[in-house]
């Protein structure tokens, strides 16, 4: 009986259609494909006046598409008619659906939004917008067009999810037919689908489309690969049905000795996650030993449990394999108990419990709230699956202006492997793992970010670097005055934490970039005779208005900011001032032009700068030289990264004065600097036990900071050098600390390093 025929088999075959035939029927199916009556059996849960209203966009996209051809040779319409009965698996409302069928015409057909507005509401036309690719603006380059289309796309799924759904059934269709485009196409088109599209549709929690998404990726960009796993697995199958046979009838009969009424079924692991499992730790295929489980629907929550009792008394558990995401849902709704047993023969097999309700979320994620609408109007539909993460996507934009940089943040919150831990009061947070006490400040509040100082987990202080792992119990202390470090960059996973912290410190930059374009702006006016910026008041107004279209700037602060930042240059803008000052009748004051030309002759052409090291953002001290107080210094003004101050010998300075002269300007110290400044030296040692202590115990006294320490590789030699970035108040108490050092046994020489010639 083992070499029983299938049904296929013992099924009569039909002769092979002539050729004539066999066009007339591909017509044929064309012409059923691109129908409405396709379409209309899957739309009877909406009324009639919805139906009818589905129909009049469809007639509109079938005109729109009117002689257009996909690479299988199908009519156009084909592809919104799938599209449009994927969001009618999901029960979308008849809006989505319509937008399901034009979500092109914008894009390829010529359609004006407005003319959407006109004919079907704007809801539609904002549906169809939100879907369209931003291919009629010119960008520098294909990653930057393709950011700004994400960007879009995302913002508008942010306010209406039902943009992101029908984008996922869109991107599911294409990749379906995938193989009847060019072959060169795939590898982008697979890339950016396992990249971006399945990764979103995991986030939302629409499961099935996020395998067949992976599936299809997969089979496209390693055909060769993935044929080979696909048959291995099949000859796995074959080699494994009785056992498996064996062990579902061994559960119900357990389930049915329980008097439990469940519904099991097998599964088996994607061949995607398969591969990637086998990449990922070096695994052959007979290592992979989770390849098929079962799943166990229950009626209600308890019996989940209950159910897990039964199994747990049927098989072994495998320590350490039991997880409840029932108690601690994941990030994107997902509820389910799984645990691995013990099965015949020494099988590991998982198990999923869930509820019929738990498995519609699970499969359909987002889409989820439509079918409880549709199915279940008494019960409480999970509205909020993914809001958070949409609303994130918000508050992300709130801060990031750019596209690219937006994508980057967006990009970290795609791959939600959580864990999940508590706050002092209890509540419990779902963080990307890898996240720090940093990102858990930031996902409480904005403003707790933004102030903390310090941490406590599980009541023990730690560095704000710290990773979080599940069950922690975090604690954040602020400080009123206290705001982000631009060091928090370097540790953060979340998005909505690294947005925050590049907006707050944009911002400040900006702020000191303006007042430091301020006092260039005043200074180079004093040297032509103006001894008052002119204020923007009524009076100034249009004087304002004609300086601001000669540096083509929208307003007086990003004026200021652009000279703050380099981009402009003082004394031009200062020129252009006086001469429109003068058509007004205000004239340079005699006095004050010849302290400022004198000033001028002293001291460069825009006036001295004085600096005390609170300057922040705006003013940076050059890395190659590290200037300290007493030095000799000059500033220069570089393209769009503000001031920059160099030691005035310093060889990188002296290239640029050569090269860009008329970007320098006079800078010197404050009497009282109001830091610390960093500097390198270069501390020669003989080798010996205790030698960096004693040179660092050397630094301590003299009450210089280490910042850094770099030691050279070369362990073995008798001789080596010690790198030290220190923190120092002036060149004095530099010099203090160089002659401290000469003093400490094993130090043969000591030295500043810096780029002066």
């Amino acid at each position: 009986m083992g070499n029983t025929p299938t049904t296929t088999e013992l099924t009569a075959r039909p002769p092979p259609p002539k050729v004539a035939d066999r066009a007339v029927s591909k017509a044929a199916l064309n012409a059923t494909a691109a129908s409405f009556a396709s379409l209309t059996a899957k739309l009877d849960y909406l009324s009639a006046v919805d139906i009818e209203q589905v129909r009049l966009a469809y007639r509109f996209a079938d005109e729109a598409h009117l002689g257009q051809i996909r690479n299988s040779g199908e009519p156009y319409i084909t592809h919104p008619i799938a599209v449009a009965a994927q969001c009618a698996d999901w029960k979308l409302d008849a809006q989505a659906v319509m937008a399901a069928l034009m979500h092109d015409a914008i894009e390829d057909c010529g359609v004006t939004k407005l003319e959407l507005v006109e004919r079907f509401g704007s809801p539609v036309a904002e549906l169809v917008d939100g879907l369209t690719k931003l291919d009629k603006l010119h960008f520098n380059t294909r990653e930057e067009n393709q950011a700004e289309s994400f960007r879009k796309m995302l913002l508008a799924m942010a306010r209406d999810v039902r943009v992101i759904l029908i984008k996922l059934a869109d991107r599911s269709h294409n990749m379906r037919t995938l193989s009847d485009a060019p072959r060169d196409k795939w590898q982008r088109i697979s890339s950016e689908t396992l990249e971006i599209y399945a990764p979103i549709a995991h986030r939302l929690g629409l499961n099935q489309t996020y395998r067949e998404l992976q599936a299809l990726s997969f089979k496209h960009l390693r055909p060769w690969r993935y044929e080979i796993l696909a048959k291995a697995v099949a000859k796995a199958r074959s080699r494994r049905r009785d056992l498996l046979q064996k062990v579902q009838r061994e559960v119900e009969a357990a389930f049915t000795a329980a008097g439990m009424k469940v519904k099991i079924d097998g599964r088996e692991k994607a061949l995607y996650s398969i591969y990637r499992k086998m990449d990922e730790k070096h695994l052959s295929f007979a290592q992979v030993n989770d390849i098929y489980g079962f799943r166990v629907l229950v009626p209600s929550l308890t019996d989940c449990y209950t159910a897990l009792g039964v199994l747990h008394q049927l098989y072994k558990p495998v320590p350490g394999r039991f997880k409840d995401h029932i108690a601690i849902a994941k990030l994107n709704g997902y509820q389910s108990l799984h645990t691995t047993l013990v099965g015949p023969s020494g099988v590991n097999v998982e198990f999923q419990m869930r509820t019929q309700a738990m498995h519609v979320v699970a499969e359909s994620g987002v889409a989820a709230h439509w079918l409880y609408k549709v199915n279940n109007p008494e019960s409480g539909s999970p509205d909020r699956l993914g809001s958070q993460w949409l609303q994130s996507l918000l508050d992300i934009q709130d801060e990031t202006r750019d596209a690219a940089e937006f994508w980057d943040h967006v990009k970290v919150d795609l791959y939600p492997d959580a864990v999940y831990v508590f706050t002092p009061r209890s509540q419990i947070l779902a963080l990307p793992r890898g996240a720090t006490v940093v990102d858990f400040a930031y996902a409480i509040h904005s403003n707790v970010g933004d102030r903390t100082v310090a941490a406590k987990i599980n009541g023990e202080q730690v560095p704000l670097r710290t990773e979080l792992k599940n069950g922690d119990v975090v604690e954040v202390v602020t400080a009123p005055v206290s705001t982000p470090n631009p060091g928090w960059l370097s540790f953060v996973r979340t998005g909505r934490a690294r947005s925050k912290i590049r907006h707050h410190l944009k911002t400040m930059a900006h702020a000191e970039s303006q007042d430091l374009g301020e006092k260039l702006l005043a200074q180079a006016l004093r040297a032509e005779g103006i001894d008052k910026m002119p204020a923007d008041d009524e009076m100034h107004h249009a004087m304002w208005d004609r300086l601001l279209r000669f540096t083509a700037n929208k307003s007086r602060s990003d004026l200021l900011t652009d000279i703050g930042l380099g981009k402009r240059i003082a004394n031009i803008v200062a020129k252009r001032l006086v001469s429109l000052l003068a058509e007004t009748g205000q004239r340079p004051d005699a006095l004050t032009l010849t302290r400022g030309r004198f000033a001028q002759q002293e001291s460069g052409a825009m006036g001295v700068l004085t600096l005390d090291g609170s300057e922040n953002a705006s003013v940076k001290f050059a890395t190659c030289c590290r200037p300290l107080p007493g030095d000799a210094i000059v500033g220069y003004l570089g393209r769009g990264e503000g001031l920059v101050v160099h030691h005035r010998e310093c060889s990188v300075s002296q290239r640029l004065q050569n090269r860009d002269s008329e970007r320098f300007i006079a800078v010197e110290w404050s009497d009282e600097p109001v830091r610390a400044f960093e500097t390198e030296i270069v501390v020669t040692v003989t080798n010996g036990k205790g030698v960096l202590a004693r040179v660092a115990a050397s630094l301590a006294n003299a009450e210089a900071d280490i910042a850094h320490i770099d030691m050279s590789d070369e362990g073995a030699q008798d001789v080596t050098d010690l790198r030290f970035l220190i923190a120092v108040r002036d060149l004095a108490h530099l010099n203090t600390a160089l002659r401290q050092l000469k003093r400490t046994s094993s130090v043969l020489t000591v030295r500043r390093n810096t780029t002066q010639s």
